[in-house]
């Protein structure tokens, strides 16, 4: 038999469910608004493009993004609001230059600059609080 960590076993698997859980329910609420919205409006809405990328990648990201936590958090101590911050750094600017290249009538520079700080606060704050509680009910903070 292997010995296991001081964590219980498979914490970079519980840090992945960890990770997914709060973009997938909150990917899930965003669908049923636009399932609604499409019932409204018959006719297709220049977000049906940007929909899919997000719904297939963001869940991933947030999984690795908390197993690379775990990993860090062995080796020395990392706040994990400013881990959330520093993935929000790099999907920001990603999500808006998809839906700039896609053609999406909003995603203007402008309102990018707006809405930015906004995100990184809510990522900031939902890695903080949302992300640490999963992971400390999962053993692994």
């Amino acid at each position: 038999m292997r010995p296991q960590s001081a964590t219980g076993p498979h914490p970079y698997l519980r840090a992945y469910m960890a990770g997914i859980t709060i973009p997938t329910a909150f990917l899930l609420v965003i669908l049923a608004v636009f399932v609604a919205i499409h019932q409204v409006y018959q006719g297709p809405l220049p977000v049906d493009r940007v929909l899919v990328f997000p719904m297939a990648i963001a869940p991933n990201l947030w999984g690795a993004w908390n197993m690379l936590y775990v990993a860090i958090r062995r080796r020395r101590h990392w706040p994990l609001g400013t881990h959330g911050v520093l993935l929000a750094l790099m999907v920001g600017p990603s999500a808006w230059a998809i839906a700039h290249t896609l053609g999406v009538p909003n995603a203007t520079v402008d309102r990018a600059i707006v809405a930015y700080p906004f995100g990184v606060a809510v990522y900031y704050l939902v890695w903080k609080y949302g992300v640490r509680r999963l992971n400390e009910i999962l053993g692994i903070a």
